[in-house]
């Protein structure tokens, strides 16, 4: 049945106590939980129990992006402290960036960075500043003098466990200023564990953009400006998914972003082909998927793009009810939080 009901933004609000917030990753990443909640009854798992929850035969879809130390310190003449928190590179030395300052920083404004990088803000739209180097390149500068941009809901400084802990064990390209973080629980145990079981793998590249934690401002779902993310999408990739439905198995997308490359391909191409792109693609309930069959996924914000994906992908009541056991049974939330498996529904 097709979906008739008409969203708003309250519709995706809810209350999570702030202890709930993962603050810090776990000792071990699969020591995380998992809910597993693609029936109607949820069941309490480990994360290690992931492999036996799959077929002989389904295809996991990995984001292999890797995060950069995106986050960098800068001074306005004025002497005024800047944040800036490079979104995504327009060229080597212009930066499409989110500014945090006591007072925002208007275009033709100049700043430092890290102490000795002239730059000038040379445009704005809406909640992203373009930053123009004058000496160097942005990708010399994160390496040099950049940290990790850790997400604003850990009020914290990034310590040196995140270098590690912050990017999944297949990261590769560089390129994504957040992690996709459904990727966090995996470690080599895990995947060999996977491989036991002729669990099949594959990957995409999604860099995650800053703009995955902006909130949604207006309560009219179809007035909400998306935020661009670039992917690529390998023939390799392709021929998985083809050869996994092919045999009957099932395409289980490890994360959001997973989710966003494939049926935003599908969305923009009207078939599964290789690919390198932009998507803006904004998954509501009543959208149809057409390749994901199942998601591996962390627990999003409220009245987030993500939550809206979920509820889209397994059910608006379901995911309301996997939501409120979550809570009751003081499930880890956001980023180094606990995961959910999560079926596509029928309905």
């Amino acid at each position: 049945m097709p979906q008739t009901r008409t969203f708003t933004l309250a519709d995706f609000d809810y209350a999570l106590p702030p202890e709930l917030i993962a603050q810090f990753p776990l000792a071990t990443r699969s020591a995380s939980r998992l809910l597993d909640g693609r029936a109607a009854t949820p069941h309490d798992k480990t994360f290690r129990d992931l492999p036996t929850l799959l077929q002989p035969g389904d295809l996991l879809i990995f984001n292999n992006t890797k995060v950069l130390n995106a986050r960098l310190r800068a001074v306005k003449a004025s002497g005024g402290l800047v944040e800036v928190l490079v979104e995504r590179l327009l060229s080597p030395t212009l930066a499409l960036t989110q500014l945090r300052a006591s007072h925002a920083p208007k275009p033709g404004t100049r700043i430092v960075i890290a102490g000795k990088h002239q730059a000038e803000i040379v445009g704005r739209d809406d909640r992203f500043f373009q930053v123009q180097l004058s000496s160097g390149d942005f990708e010399s500068l994160m390496r040099e003098s950049g940290e990790l941009p850790l997400p604003p809901y850990m009020q914290r400084a990034a310590a040196p466990g995140d270098t590690e802990r912050y990017q999944t064990v297949y990261a590769e390209h560089e390129g994504a200023v957040a992690a996709p973080t459904a990727g966090l629980h995996f470690d080599e145990a895990t995947l060999a564990a996977c491989r036991e079981r002729r669990i099949e793998m594959a990957h995409v590249t999604l860099h995650v953009g800053a703009g995955t934690f902006l909130p949604v401002k207006t309560d009219n779902l179809s007035e909400h400006k998306m935020h661009r993310e670039r992917y690529a999408l390998p023939q390799a990739t392709v021929d998985a998914v083809n050869a996994c439905k092919a045999r009957g198995g099932r395409v289980v997308a490890v994360g959001t972003t997973s989710v966003r490359t494939l049926e935003g391909c599908m969305r923009e191409c009207g078939e599964l082909r290789a690919h390198e792109s932009e998507t803006d693609i904004f998954i509501t309930p009543g959208f149809e998927f057409k390749v994901v069959d199942v998601l591996l996924t962390n627990f999003h914000l409220p009245k987030s793009t993500l939550l809206m994906l979920v509820s889209a992908f397994a059910g608006y009541e379901h995911i309301r009810s996997l939501y409120a056991h979550a809570i009751e049974q003081r499930y880890r939330f956001f980023s180094y939080g606990d995961a959910m498996l999560l079926q596509r529904s029928t309905l």
